[in-house]
């Protein structure tokens, strides 16, 4: 078939283009379906629930702020600690409350190697929920 051109496919009965007929027979075809059962997963029985008067639960969990300045300076709710003031106050916190989390705001000059140690003193202390504070000022 080498030296056909499609001229000559034309002319034989051949169609180049695509036939979009049977993928649109489909997609009706699911249309239709999905017409069909979606009222059927919407039908739910209508129940009159109780009323009770309850009131919320808002405690939160314990927090204390430990940050970290560029120059490795601790700070435990903003007040200057070294590294073993920061593990005693951790281990009294996570005495008094096992949920107390930790929120660790690290400048971003700070090495990773104080972040790290100030999360392992934590964390041999008791306080095993640690999260980091960032600034969402994108621009």
């Amino acid at each position: 078939m080498a030296g056909r051109s499609l001229r000559d496919d034309l002319e034989d009965g051949f169609n180049p283009e695509i036939n979009t007929t049977p993928l649109v027979d489909v997609m009706l075809v699911l249309l239709v379906v999905f017409i069909i059962t979606m009222p059927a997963l919407q039908h739910a029985v209508k129940v009159e629930l109780p009323r009770v008067a309850a009131a919320q639960i808002q405690a939160k969990p314990a927090s204390v702020d430990v940050a970290i300045d560029a120059g490795g300076a601790l700070h435990w709710n903003d007040q200057s600690v070294d590294i073993a003031g920061l593990e005693r106050l951790a281990a009294d916190a996570a005495q008094h409350d096992p949920q107390t989390e930790m929120h660790l705001r690290a400048d971003r000059r700070t090495p990773y190697e104080e972040v790290m140690r100030v999360m392992s003193a934590a964390q041999h202390a008791g306080l095993s929920r640690i999260g980091f504070v960032s600034d969402d000022n994108t621009h």
